[in-house]
């Protein structure tokens, strides 16, 4: 993804797309049985994975025999997601493109999901295009996957850290309110399930380092150099307060409607 965020500075996914795929987890196995218990993802579904990151999603929907296709504002991500899924065996169909212009024609397809996208995106003109694309009482699903920094010594002090060398971030101090979307979602009429769930999340300190190297605020912000000096510290931080081994935990929710 790129946007406009922070203070208006840009951020482009696609200048730590590397990271983002070595070291941001995608959800649990956990998440994609409660959305198939809601008739999200099942096998044989044609599925759109807006703002799809480096296909996280897309490629978990496709292992479970979805046709999936997929769409990243960010070429950069597009790339690395196409690279990941070809590597995996997995026929996902990616472009380059914004939720506000959605490259698939009219009823192509049973669902649509954003997975911890959707706040970047232009919402009424998404929603005109989700319904769009979307068949006949077809499915949007709205997820979020994030750590608590109020739940977790570790989170707090590494935002802490992302807001020393870079303090326009607007990430921090999450206090884990659910729904995060506030009043930018579809109307609550159309609104068919829901779910939110806390589950830990395992870490080493090299891949925490590197998840956090792939935030917003750092890797996808920062120059080359800001990072490693982000980086550095970062790892003397964890060295003094972290085992080799923990888990770091999420609140992950989704929220499913059916448009007519």
């Amino acid at each position: 993804m790129v946007g406009a965020v922070d203070k208006g500075h840009k951020a482009d996914w696609g200048e730590t797309s590397r990271d983002y795929a070595a070291h941001r987890p995608g959800p649990p196995a956990s998440f994609y049985e409660k959305l198939g218990e809601r008739g999200i993802g099942v096998e044989g579904q044609s599925v759109l994975d807006l703002g799809t990151g480096t296909g996280v999603m897309a490629r978990e929907l496709a292992r479970r025999g979805c046709r999936v296709a997929a769409s990243d504002i960010s070429s950069g991500q597009v790339d690395m997601a196409a690279e990941l899924a070809a590597q995996a065996c997995l026929d996902i169909d990616f472009k380059t493109g914004v939720a506000s212009q959605i490259d698939w024609p009219d009823n192509s397809f049973d669902v649509v999901t954003a997975l911890q996208c959707w706040w970047y995106f232009d919402h009424p003109k998404a929603i005109a295009e989700i319904n769009r694309v979307l068949k006949p009482g077809g499915r949007l699903a709205v997820c979020s996957f994030s750590f608590l920094p109020k739940e977790d010594k570790i989170v707090a002090a590494s935002e802490a850290m992302v807001l020393k060398h870079n303090p326009e971030w607007s990430g921090a101090g999450w206090d884990g309110t659910v729904p995060i979307f506030g009043d930018t979602m579809p109307d609550e009429k159309y609104l068919v399930g829901k779910f939110v769930y806390d589950e830990a999340i395992p870490f080493t300190r090299e891949s925490w380092r590197g998840r956090m190297r792939a935030l917003r605020g750092i890797g996808a912000s920062l120059s080359v150099d800001a990072v490693e000096a982000f980086d550095r510290e970062h790892e003397v931080l964890l060295n003094d307060i972290a085992g080799a081994n923990f888990t770091i935990l999420h609140r992950i929710d989704a929220h499913i409607y059916k448009f007519e």
